[in-house]
């Protein structure tokens, strides 16, 4: 009898697994053969409530007939064009779509296939940006602790979580890094943007002061900082940045992979802080997860540093074989049309509330330290075994897929993220489960 590939794969060896315990993995698989709407199947039959979309990505949940039937559609007509002096419609239709929703003040939309390259064109446009002006000097690029820019050399320099620099060698040089934002003795237990710690900004222009605004090209920050642990931006933080680095002519990037395409209740986290930086690096949410792409968008300023010399010659050299694919745009339109027929962005401001007093609620429970949320994301910090870091959150995870509930770990955080379409009695579901586990947490 043949196997049933979709769960029964016959060797677990040849697949190297990203981000993941292989060896512990492989002994007990966790495989998912199919998802609809808010839940995951298993296979052994179970249903999972997906309370990360996926990995931040399905904001619109899974299986969607709109962005279903239109790859279906595309993959019969066009199924790959080239982006390099050739085009196709859609390309140019869904950036158009993506302008209509972005802050006022952002035009254009450079595409990718992930959240690591959008970074790492955000990063080789803001340095190619200053040459074009004739300031060549401004390479220096400036990060933050604990910040997440993807997996690249570029993202993995400007970001700021140690195990995923620390194998790789000197990474690039001219890097500096901010302060995070994390301050539990000041803002444990935050409902939204914490009150303390917009003076943190302020280390910017120590930075400066050390090496000279005139050999800086950009800051990168994650406006809420997702993958290290849900890190809120204090009150008046963001603000400051931008400040002082309109102030020295340094380039400000947001980093909205996560918190694009309604994670925050607004397109982009831009728009929910009333902050409006020079490039947002975006993916995830684009397409909602179900082709690989990614985008830079940029404000007129910068486009327009390249648009000179003459005409037949390339202004920026620089892309990817799949930038624009036809069936990635057709997925991300597709995707865009399910947000706004469904209202989902607004739902996650509707839901907010709701959502903060469920996560809130557990607080007391056995190590919990901390809870924060902001939006339909949160976190739950549970206080790391003594010489023994991130193993009780993964025992948690562990607990909670059994318990029928998708969740995500980072160190000893919790990070939920669920989709957009997710009901209060969904979240009632999702959060009475992660109690249990939590109560019975060694």
């Amino acid at each position: 009898m043949a196997l049933d590939r979709k769960t029964a794969p016959n060797d677990l060896n040849a697949f190297w697994m990203p981000f993941t315990a292989n060896r512990q993995f492989k002994k007990a698989p966790r495989m998912f053969v199919g998802a609809k709407d808010m839940h995951y199947t298993t296979s052994d039959g179970r249903q999972v409530l997906d309370g990360t979309a996926g990995l931040w990505c399905c904001n619109a949940g899974h299986c969607r007939p709109l962005i279903t039937e239109a790859i279906q559609r595309q993959a019969a007509e066009l199924d790959y064009a080239p982006a390099f002096q050739m085009g196709h419609p859609i390309a140019f239709e869904l950036a158009n779509r993506i302008i209509d929703i972005a802050p006022k003040g952002i035009e254009h939309v450079f595409y990718t296939n992930s959240g690591s390259e959008s970074v790492e064109t955000a990063l080789k446009i803001a340095i190619a940006y200053h040459r074009a002006r004739g300031e060549g000097a401004r390479t220096r690029l400036i990060g933050r602790e604990r910040g997440y820019h993807g997996v690249n050399f570029g993202g993995i320099s400007v970001g700021g979580i140690v195990n995923n620099r620390k194998m790789f060698g000197t990474l690039l040089a001219g890097v500096d890094h901010l302060p995070h934002t994390h301050l539990p003795d000041l803002n444990a237990f935050t409902k939204g943007q914490p009150e303390h710690g917009a003076n943190l900004a302020d280390d910017l222009e120590r930075i400066v002061a050390l090496h000279g605004a005139e050999t800086i090209a950009a800051v990168i920050v994650e406006p809420m900082a997702g993958s290290t642990g849900v890190l809120m931006p204090p009150k008046g933080y963001l603000e400051k940045l931008r400040a002082i680095t309109k102030k020295h002519g340094i380039l400000l990037i947001f980093d909205e992979v996560i918190t694009g395409f309604g994670r925050l209740g607004s397109a982009f986290a831009a728009q929910h802080f009333d902050v409006l930086p020079d490039m947002m690096t975006t993916a995830k949410g684009l397409t909602n997860g179900v082709i690989p792409m990614g985008a830079v968008l940029t404000t007129p300023e910068v486009h327009d540093a390249f648009m000179n010399g003459p005409e037949h010659m390339i202004e920026l050299f620089h892309g990817y074989t799949y930038s624009g694919n036809p069936i990635a745009c057709a997925a991300g339109i597709a995707t865009l049309d399910t947000y706004r027929e469904e209202g989902l962005f607004e739902r996650a401001h509707e839901l907010e509330g709701y959502w903060q007093e469920a996560i809130h609620s557990l607080r007391g429970l056995p190590h919990v330290i901390d809870i924060r949320n902001m939006g339909l994301i949160g976190a739950v910090e549970l206080q790391p075994i003594p010489g023994e870091p991130t193993k009780r959150a993964f025992q948690a995870f562990l607990d909670a897929y059994e318990a029928g509930i998708l969740i995500r770990t980072t160190g000893d955080i919790i990070a939920m993220s669920p989709p957009l379409i997710i009901s209060k009695a969904e979240i009632d579901t999702l959060i009475g489960k992660l109690g249990d586990v939590l109560k019975n947490l060694k």
